[in-house]
């Protein structure tokens, strides 16, 4: 970077709470705030790489891109980029936008497990006996000799496959948007799910959220899966349909447990939060003690790409590219 073009790089951590970070640009710190409204750290104008801020909502993620016209990187914090995808009219052409890849693998992974683990076991039951004080033994399914499927094998869906394997599943299948071959086995295309959702005991959602995952758990797909089958969902709330889903819980053919929902956040009073069998958590498959350093290594790393004009990690698309999804 010369002198003379815009250097600011806007980061939602600290920048001196980050070992690492290349000389060269002007880091500004902005997080949003409390509230959404936390004032700008410079001219948006100015700005070159904009790391998104985390667990926030999506007017705040947004709120200055409209502004920042000499941007080159959109740095997300997120593996998912629909908050951003969504608003890809407010950039530039010639923006890089990156996810974080690396960052949520294993905390996600291990909330998929965990989710299924209490669901099949039982252990919402087992909390609300303690608060009233009763001892309620049950016979529960074990995740053992299960088959599971999990949709959407990208990192995460690896992931969380590494952490089934020692659970002595009896086997599991992997769909995604590309058919391909891996070391564990075949990874089937979407269209296959017709005739893999009847095999399943569980079904874990772990898709990005476009056009085509958009609402794929509709309906149909539900009623392919098998009686007392369970559905885990630690992807976006709106590759499920919410309605269809109640409909399936409600009658106490399917159990579900949700990371996250559509709407999300879930209001007060919403049929999902009493609907039998559903076990709820608010959207917490990536913050947890992991997030932080792994989020840390993955500015440092790509930072010092971005300065020293090497190619950059994770890159989803470029404004204004003639395969823009």
């Amino acid at each position: 970077m010369t002198t003379d073009t815009p250097r600011d790089v806007w980061l939602p951590i600290p920048p001196d709470e980050i070992d690492g970070l290349p000389e060269g640009p002007d880091y500004l710190f902005w997080d949003g705030g409390e509230a959404g409204d936390q004032e700008f750290p410079g001219d948006p104008a100015n700005c070159v790489l904009y790391v998104v801020p985390y667990m926030k909502r999506q007017p705040v993620k947004v709120r200055p891109l409209r502004e920042m016209s000499r941007l080159q990187v959109v740095q997300t914090l997120t593996a998912g980029v629909d908050d951003v995808t969504a608003r890809l009219s407010d950039l530039v052409p010639g923006v890089r936008l990156c996810n974080a890849r690396g960052v949520h693998e294993a905390s996600t992974a291990e909330l998929a497990l965990t989710l299924t683990l209490a669901s099949l076991r039982g252990v919402p039951q087992f909390v609300r006996a303690q608060e009233q004080g009763r001892w309620r033994s049950e016979f529960h399914p074990a995740l053992a000799d299960k088959n599971v499927l999990v949709v959407g094998y990208g990192a995460i869906g690896e992931a969380i496959e590494d952490r089934l394997v020692p659970f002595e599943v009896a086997r599991v299948a992997r769909v995604a948007r590309s058919e391909r071959t891996t070391a564990r086995g075949p990874v089937h295309p979407f269209t296959e799910l017709p005739a893999l959702l009847p095999e399943a005991d569980v079904v874990i959602l772990s898709t990005p959220l476009n056009e085509t995952t958009r609402g794929l758990v509709d309906a149909e797909f539900l009623a392919r899966m098998k009686d007392g089958a369970l559905l885990v969902n630690v992807a976006r709330g709106a590759v499920v349909d919410t309605k269809a889903l109640l409909a399936e819980v409600e009658t106490g053919r399917l159990t579900a447990a949700l990371d996250v929902t559509d709407p999300e956040p879930l209001p007060p009073g919403h049929p999902l939060w009493q609907a039998p069998g559903v076990l709820i958590s608010p959207h917490v498959g990536g913050p947890t003690s992991a997030f932080l350093p792994r989020a840390k290594r993955l500015l440092v790393d790509q930072l010092g790409r971005f300065v020293n004009r090497e190619p950059l990690r994770n890159v989803i698309l470029t404004t204004g590219a003639t395969d823009e999804a």
